[in-house]
């Protein structure tokens, strides 16, 4: 049997094992990247110098860090509880509190989002007597919207950002045009009139809360200097760096440090915060890392590119339809970090055949896969924390139940996204 066939196997196995165990799927990556190397697809030396995308993970490690603290401020909730105070009815307050959830998941980890959100529209959901279950179902598929809109959003964007040597203000216009950033807002504008739609027939009039307070400033000054140090960072390097990761990983020790001695956190919480994070997904990126640059070592990547340009022809058209269509069917149900990955090379490809803009290709993989996890309560972290509070609350959502938000949400959002990059990248 020939090695290219080994590591197809090896890869099949690990996304099975991803799809049946997804609380485990650190283990079934590692376990894979392993086998590469005992394999000698890859070496050692290799996986840890060229495969392994330290960038990202300091990027991802400590926005993680920030978002943490950011939730801890209470700034989100004060926020929050703003915008229902000054909304005219209970259907605005709902959608304009899904849309601020939108917002900051666009630069704050999709689950912290939920996490931070979620008490706020459970107490307005007790205080109006609303069955929770699809204000909770919309938090999740905003969060998810949204992730992609930013290089610090979610893992593809920063994983994308890497590969098309994009920096931070690249998200937002590049080369002269409107990019993903304004694509994902376009999503969400089509989402907020649905949840409007839905949430408008429920009525009821002005609400009344009563406001949190917030606790510090401080976090939201680190969270801004993130963002300031990533634009900063992009338009003197011209890309992601290992500058960008230095400084959100810097920012992120600086608010571990503040929290620890200057807010005389216990030593305890200061762990509890540390060991919290999500370090399952941290180990995950590294064994995908490996195993795809496996797979791209062995000739598979190229293989599907040539496969799909037989398949697509001439028709770049037919092309940007296949790769929305199939990445949202398939995110709803297999985690979109690894189809990311391998797919970003076999998308460029595909868009150098047809002498087009890497772009329209690379925006319909990342706008498909991200928008298309919304589709099923599995589809994204995000969508199993949301369920798992209801459940918390003494409420099961049936997988028919969340389609019927999820499936016309997600049609929707990625109809409208994808619209608006053909017209701009065609």
């Amino acid at each position: 049997m020939s090695l290219k066939w080994i590591v197809l196997g090896i890869a099949v196995l690990m996304y099975a094992l991803i799809v049946m165990f997804p609380q485990r799927k650190s283990f079934s990556s590692v376990g894979a990247a392993l086998l590469m190397l005992i394999l000698g697809v890859v070496s050692p030396a290799a996986a840890l110098g060229e495969l392994i995308n330290w960038t990202v993970l300091m990027i991802f490690v400590g926005s993680l860090v920030i978002a943490e603290l950011f939730i801890y401020s209470r700034v989100p909730a004060v926020i929050a509880d703003t915008i229902v105070l000054k909304s005219p009815n209970v259907g605005v307050a709902i959608v304009a509190i899904l849309m601020m959830t939108g917002i900051i998941s666009a630069f704050v980890e999709n689950v912290a989002t939920v996490l931070v959100m979620a008490p706020i529209a459970l107490a307005l959901c007790k205080k109006l007597d609303l069955d929770p279950t699809y204000f909770m179902v919309g938090l999740a598929v905003m969060a998810n919207l949204q992730g992609t809109a930013t290089l610090v959003g979610d893992p593809p964007s920063m994983i994308f950002a890497d590969y098309a040597g994009y920096g931070f203000n690249d998200f937002f216009v590049y080369h002269g045009k409107l990019s993903i950033f304004f694509a994902v807002q376009i999503g969400m504008i089509a989402g907020a009139l649905f949840f409007y739609a839905y949430f408008a027939r429920r009525g009821g009039g002005k609400v009344e809360v009563e406001r949190e307070t917030v606790l510090t400033w401080v976090p939201t000054v680190l969270l801004a200097l993130m963002i300031a140090g990533l634009a900063l960072a992009s338009f003197v390097y011209g890309g992601i760096s290992l500058a960008s990761g230095l400084i959100v990983m810097a920012l992120g020790l600086i608010g571990i440090i503040w929290y620890r001695f200057i807010r005389k956190a216990e030593g305890s919480k200061v762990r509890e915060l540390v060991k919290g994070l999500d370090w399952d997904t941290v180990f995950f990126l590294i064994g995908i890392f490996v195993v795809v640059g496996a797979i791209g070592k062995a000739g598979l990547l190229d293989d599907m590119a040539d496969a799909l340009d037989l398949l697509v022809g001439d028709n770049v058209l037919l092309g940007f339809l296949l790769i929305v269509g199939f990445s949202t069917l398939i995110s709803g149900f297999v985690d979109n970090v690894p189809y990311i990955i391998a797919m970003l090379p076999v998308a460029a490809k595909m868009a150098e055949f047809h002498h087009i803009a890497p772009e329209l290709y690379m925006f319909a993989l990342l706008v498909g896969s991200c928008m298309g996890g919304n589709l099923t309560p599995f589809g994204a972290s995000a969508n199993v924390v949301s369920v798992g509070i209801l459940r918390k609350q003494g409420i099961t959502v049936s997988f028919t139940q969340w389609l019927k938000i999820g499936l016309p949400f997600t049609l929707l959002t990625t109809a409208a996204s994808s619209v608006f990059i053909w017209l701009v990248w065609r």
